[in-house]
């Protein structure tokens, strides 16, 4: 039976260091996400909002607090079994691509499939690349495509394990106007067609408008939302939130 909620954190903390000068990145979130669902989170330099998705996604582990995803628990998992999970049901896209420029497209999107132990499935493969229309670019490397079709690829490689969640952090931050909105799509379309479940980090109210939630992170606590906001509206927020917190020197 499919989970209820494609993310769930409750009571999660994250501290580094001890005593006087810990700092405290998340204090204390408790959060559900709905499969199927694209959810942004947004937030100053210093509010944990990058913290509070390596926690979301088992890239770090919380101080306090449990994380499960797709229904299952990661907070104890060892790091093996975590890892594995990683590889098989979630997806990762980054502002910086993270492609092996030795690695052909194909080869690149498969890659999740063969470091989980697998043999890549070429039509799963052809499939996903077609959905984010790089059909005729399987056989090129990375070096041969600009920086939106390498964008293209790294959603194509997050989507081909059909994962319970795709963590993207900032992944429209290197790229012009015209081709974020193009990548933007691409994640609304994963979520609407294909039922993909996505969390995005950004600080772009205009990337954050393509959500179905948004998420305003201030001091490590969640301290607003809005849904199917503008991108005038999740600005307003934003600013008002940075006017009225004094936000802490959190790790971001």
């Amino acid at each position: 039976m499919a989970a209820d909620w494609a993310v769930e954190l409750h009571g999660v903390t994250r501290r580094y260091g001890r005593g006087r000068t810990a700092v405290h990145a998340l204090r204390g979130i408790d959060l559900t996400l709905a499969p199927g669902t694209f959810t942004a989170v947004m937030g100053p330099s210093g509010s944990g909002k990058s913290t509070f998705l390596q926690c979301a996604a088992g890239l770090d582990r919380p101080t306090s607090g449990t994380v499960r995803l797709g229904g299952t628990e990661i907070t104890g998992m060892k790091e093996n079994k975590l890892t594995a999970l990683r590889r098989t049901r979630l997806g990762f896209v980054f502002q910086a691509f993270n492609l092996l420029p030795s690695l052909t497209v194909e080869q690149n999107v498969a890659l999740p499939t063969r470091l989980a132990g697998h043999r890549p499935d070429r039509r799963r493969t052809a499939e996903v690349l077609a959905q984010v229309g790089l059909a005729d670019k399987a056989r090129r490397r990375p070096g041969q495509l600009s920086g939106g079709q390498q964008q293209r690829v790294a959603i194509a490689r997050a989507l081909v394990t059909r994962p319970d969640v795709v963590f993207a952090d900032e992944p429209t931050g290197a790229l012009d106007t015209t081709t974020a909105a193009e990548i933007l799509a691409l994640l609304r379309r994963a979520v609407d067609v294909h039922g993909a479940t996505v969390v995005m980090v950004t600080h772009d109210p205009t990337a954050a408008s393509w959500a179905d939630r948004v998420l305003f992170l201030a001091d490590g606590e969640m301290a607003a939302s809005l849904d199917r906001a503008t991108p005038a509206e999740i600005a307003a927020r934003m600013t008002a939130l940075t006017a009225s917190r004094p936000y802490a020197k959190a790790a971001a």
